[in-house]
């Protein structure tokens, strides 16, 4: 009866000893989740590249604040083409085929990812509080070389955090193995051929999640609160003063509406990534009792935040709707436009 089922069992190695066990799902199963999952890639990959390319090609939004915006998307493009696509295959079948050290470039790479993300909506957060609550001296502070500065270090500090540095807090503890100490015998326990899990124990559980989602975004938040108040005590100012300029007026309109669809974005970051965080950080402390199917089912939840990054700036950002219309009707259906944007 043993040796029957044993038989049945589909492996990820077949012919190597103690191989995983692949997951048994229903072929439709299989395939509507394949089918979803290269949906979200491709709307990912490509609506990051819409916005990337937006950026580059006109000139009236490459501000400081959209190149902060462009190196999110690229953030959210390699997220989309770099480790969704090998998860994928991971979450469906249940086997990691690339081996153990790919399984720890892949787990690096994406909390790396997840980083710089957070990174760069902190960055967009301070550039909007500047803009919003010092206007006089924001164009004088930040100039688009200062943000390139920015963003290029924002890079720099998350590919050596992650890869590099061997005493850190983060992702490259999946290299330098600090992440799982104490924890030896259950990773012995629970090893086979074609896995591929992080393991934190509880003192890094505890400590990824307030470093790189609670901690950031509550700094951010008390911002956006901050911004706010400032922008709504402009707005009865400028309502106050009827004789004041149309033009100062609408740049002001134009400040606070950006301020509000970035606040949004930060606020579908936290919303994706924070029952993932939340799991992570208590599944330690009850034995590690989440099964590997929710896990799976919340990481994809936090993938999501890169799809919808996009999708936010198309339906509240009215410079990206006439930039994403023009790209999309010069270079797919033909049609000749003007490279400049006009702005109401």
């Amino acid at each position: 009866m043993t040796s029957n089922k044993t038989e049945n069992m589909l492996l990820c190695y077949p012919f190597r000893p103690n191989s995983c066990q692949k997951l048994q799902r229903l072929t439709v199963v299989k395939v509507a989740m394949y089918v979803l999952i290269v949906l979200m890639i491709l709307t990912t990959v490509f609506g990051n590249l819409l916005v990337i390319i937006s950026i580059s090609h006109f000139k009236q939004l490459q501000s400081p604040t959209h190149l902060i915006v462009r190196s999110l998307a690229v953030s959210d493009c390699l997220m989309g083409s770099l480790v969704m696509p090998y998860n994928m295959v991971r979450s469906v079948e249940g086997c990691w085929y690339l081996g153990d050290f790919l399984c720890k470039v892949h787990s690096s790479l994406d909390m790396s990812l997840c980083m710089s993300s957070l990174l760069h909506l902190s960055l967009i957060s301070v550039d909007r509080y500047w803009a919003i609550c010092d206007p006089l001296r924001y164009k004088m502070r930040v100039t688009n070389n200062n943000m390139t500065v920015f963003i290029t270090f924002i890079w720099l500090f998350t590919c050596g955090y992650s890869f590099f540095v061997t005493y850190c807090v983060g992702n490259c503890v999946v290299f330098s193995g600090i992440n799982a100490v104490g924890m030896e015998m259950l990773i012995l326990q629970t090893y086979c051929v074609g896995n591929c899990v992080v393991f934190f124990n509880k003192e890094w559980s505890f400590i990824c999640p307030v470093l790189l989602l609670f901690l950031p975004g509550m700094i951010m938040s008390s911002l956006y609160v901050k911004i706010f108040c400032v922008a709504r005590k402009h707005a009865k100012v400028m309502s106050e003063r009827a004789t004041g300029g149309i033009k100062s007026q609408s740049s002001a309109h134009r400040e606070r509406k950006a301020a509000k669809t970035l606040a949004i974005v930060m606020g579908v970051y936290l919303f994706c990534w924070l029952p993932f965080f939340t799991a992570a950080a208590l599944d330690p402390f009850f034995n590690y009792w989440t099964p590997a199917v929710v896990f799976d089912a919340l990481f994809w939840f936090a993938y999501f935040n890169s799809t919808c990054n996009p999708l936010v700036y198309g339906f509240f950002y009215p410079c990206f709707q006439k930039a994403f219309k023009i790209l999309i009707s010069t270079y797919i259906c033909g049609i000749k436009h003007s490279n400049t944007l006009i702005f109401d």
